[in-house]
């Protein structure tokens, strides 16, 4: 099982508030991590001329009860003067939802269990069955999306929601101070859009593996993130099943080196909130900044 499905794909559904909801009542929930004094999720200082602000790691969807908000973190979007995160337009979810149905449809695409291999469909049809869709309904959608939205549906036991993510809570706390993005919506989908499609159904089929495991991993991802243990985070993707190299550079290398370019533009004392996938690990964030010459500092 691997990080890396949760680290791609969590983003954007939360953006497109498509399915990782929190689910049935009847569930027993796992309690949420509490936060120890002096711990708490991953912050960096980032300075360079012109530029001294924060880089904060976040989750983008979390369960009820999660007390993240630090001293340190508050303090330092008090002093921010601007919210920098992933997509720019991540607030219009109703932009978000249409681009994903623009982007993610075409016509006269292959049925969806003939884009799996057959000792796969199985697991297919529990998966759509237990999300309340089916195969015939995605069949309509992209390999690239079907993934998403079947990723999505794996995770209705997760009892997670984007309202109780972090991005909510920043974007509250900047109330009328200028709020960006290192990117848009269209770019994070345009990053799928252009994978070949037989990546795309590598996508899909590693999707399908790993939704079993699903919630195990991500309630050992949230109780790493909460203690700020970015070495924890980047061993899960060393286990288990390796992603496509072509899918890895696209979705997570390539808009690193973006976000590079989109951090140099940037003045002033800006609070950047990215997913804390891509701060550890190859290539990432952090160590790229670093390799132009910032001075990066971990200050939680």
């Amino acid at each position: 099982m691997k990080s890396w499905m949760i680290r791609f794909l969590a983003p954007c559904l939360a953006l497109c508030g498509l399915a990782l909801i929190a689910a049935c009542g009847s569930e027993q929930k796992a309690p949420a991590p509490k936060v120890e004094a002096g711990q708490g999720p991953a912050l960096w200082r980032v300075e360079r001329a012109g530029l001294d602000g924060w880089i904060f790691g976040t989750i983008h969807v979390l369960p009820e009860g999660v007390d993240w908000q630090t001293p340190t973190i508050k303090q330092a979007w008090k002093d921010a003067d601007q919210l920098v995160l992933e997509a720019a337009d991540l607030q219009d979810q109703q932009k978000t939802l249409g681009l994903f149905e623009s982007m993610g449809r075409s016509p006269n695409l292959p049925a969806l269990d003939a884009r799996v291999p057959a000792g796969e469909r199985p697991e297919l049809d529990r998966i759509v069955k237990e999300g309340g869709t089916s195969a015939q309904a995605l069949s309509g959608y992209e390999s690239w999306a079907a993934a998403m939205l079947l990723s999505a549906a794996s995770q209705e036991s997760l009892n997670v929601s984007q309202a109780n993510g972090v991005e909510p809570v920043l974007i509250a706390a900047f109330k009328g101070r200028p709020i960006g993005g290192l990117e848009t919506v269209e770019r994070q989908f345009g990053a799928f859009d252009g994978l070949p499609e037989a990546a795309q159904r590598k996508l899909l089929i590693q999707t399908i593996h790993e939704a079993k495991d699903m919630k195990a991993l991500y309630n050992r991802i949230l109780s790493a993130w909460a203690k700020g243990d970015m070495e924890a985070i980047a061993k899960e993707d060393q286990n288990g099943e390796q992603p496509d190299p072509v899918v890895e550079d696209a979705i997570l290398t390539a808009r690193n080196r973006d976000w590079v370019g989109a951090v140099d533009k940037l003045k002033g004392r800006p609070f950047i909130a990215v997913g804390a996938g891509h701060l550890t690990g190859k290539d990432n964030l952090i160590d790229l900044l670093k390799a132009k010459d910032y001075k990066v500092t971990r200050v939680q």
